[in-house]
């Protein structure tokens, strides 16, 4: 009988685990250019792996295992904003990122899949409690996909009534105690809404007891509540629509990271949009709404990027039907933004890293550093969809991808 597409799903997806884990031999890689992930090129040189790390860089190092000659090799990226438990259901509609089915499951872990065969070796899920089981069978081996940080239930905001400071304080201690790597805190609304949902009093609250239990606050916040975010000392400012060039100044001087998109999420809701319409936060209203506010992303990044000393990381907030094309984040900050394809790069490597609080481990490649290498099919300084053209993926010295054999 020939198994359902569940079954051959999990049985591919742990075939291609077990295979991946068996390759632990020390391996030389040669390539002929090389970005080392903190904005220097390296040319004509060797580095060998062992044990899931870089352990020498040198052009002597033989015999060669594998050949990257040709193409671009860098570290692997980091996307330090995506919801890889957001799918579409059996109906075709978007089910978000609560959903506990069996369905839901191997959708999560196909979403998995893609994004590391994207080049993305490290994710940070802003979503749901569902991406901490994801996270642990990744880790675990289980699973082949990106290493994963998550968050767990986000600290929602609707003004004063929402909690007070202590009780927003507990929260933040419970998802500690549940697993959470990260506390994803909304400060303003959704899509088109910018008005504040936290009191400065709360907000202040939330990120204080996150940095005191030793977890970062990423906050989504608009208009006002930028300013906020920044002066109640949060991790990461997400989005930021209608910052104002003095907040951006602000951000620089607090070393406050922050996570703009050029708005990749919202071309997937459109162009998805009879999958996202009607369900939860998806009115034709707001859909109408939604081109209009694409014009405004382009213009925070670009006066982001013209800010100094802004650490602008790379987050694409891939949602339900843009998992795998996570990369176009960036065609989009180098066409449509401006941004410098290099800058563009380092934000989703060694200052994506630094954010998440790995700068020591990812991020580069350099001698004691995990091997996250991908390599580009052509040259992104020139062409960025090259992004696009991923020949090779390797995660902690595990061969995923290798289209030169």
């Amino acid at each position: 009988m020939r198994p359902s597409r569940t079954t051959a799903l999990l049985i591919l997806v742990c075939a291609l685990s077990t295979f991946a884990q068996a390759q632990s031999k020390r391996l030389v890689i040669a390539a002929s250019v090389i970005f080392d992930g903190r904005g220097n090129i390296l040319r004509d040189t060797r580095f060998a792996v062992e044990g899931g790390k870089i352990v020498a860089i040198d052009p002597k190092l033989t015999p060669v295992n594998i050949d990257l000659r040709g193409l671009t090799v860098m570290p692997g990226w980091i996307d330090a904003h995506v919801h890889l438990t957001w799918s579409f259901g059996k109906d075709g509609k978007n089910i978000g990122g609560d959903q506990t089915t069996q369905d839901a499951a191997y959708a999560s872990a196909s979403n998995a899949w893609a994004t590391l065969m994207a080049g993305f070796t490290t994710v940070q899920n802003l979503g749901g409690p569902t991406g901490v089981a994801l996270r642990d069978a990744i880790s675990s081996g289980t699973l082949p996909g990106p290493r994963m940080l998550t968050s767990i239930e986000p600290i929602m905001g609707r003004g004063e009534a929402t909690g007070t400071p202590e009780e927003l304080r507990a929260a933040v201690r419970k998802q500690k105690q549940a697993g959470a790597d990260v506390i994803k805190i909304f400060a303003s609304g959704g899509m088109t809404e910018g008005k504040m949902t936290l009191s400065p009093e709360q907000l202040q609250a939330a990120c204080d007891e996150a940095n005191k239990q030793g977890l970062r606050a990423m906050v989504h916040a608009y208009r006002d509540a930028v300013h906020e975010a920044i002066l109640a000392g949060c991790t990461q400012i997400e989005h930021g629509l209608g910052a104002s060039d003095d907040d951006l100044k602000l951000m620089a001087r607090n070393g406050i990271y922050f996570d703009p998109q050029s708005g990749m999420p919202l071309k997937s809701y459109i162009r998805f949009k009879d999958q996202y319409a009607g369900t939860p936060y998806f009115t034709n209203t707001k859909f109408d709404a939604l081109p209009q506010l694409l014009p405004l992303h382009f213009d925070v990044l670009r006066r982001a990027a013209k800010t100094p000393d802004l650490k602008i990381v790379f987050g694409s907030d891939a949602v339900a039907g843009a998992h795998g094309r996570n990369a176009e984040e960036f065609v989009s900050r180098v066409r449509d933004a401006g941004f410098d394809a290099m800058s563009a790069f380092v934000s989703a490597n060694s200052l994506a890293a630094e954010a998440i609080k790995m700068g020591n481990r990812i991020g580069s490649i350099a001698t004691g550093y995990e091997a996250d290498i991908i390599a580009l099919d052509g040259d992104p300084l020139k062409d960025i969809t090259a992004v696009y053209r991923i020949a090779f993926v390797m995660k902690g010295g595990v061969t995923y991808k290798n289209g030169m054999n």
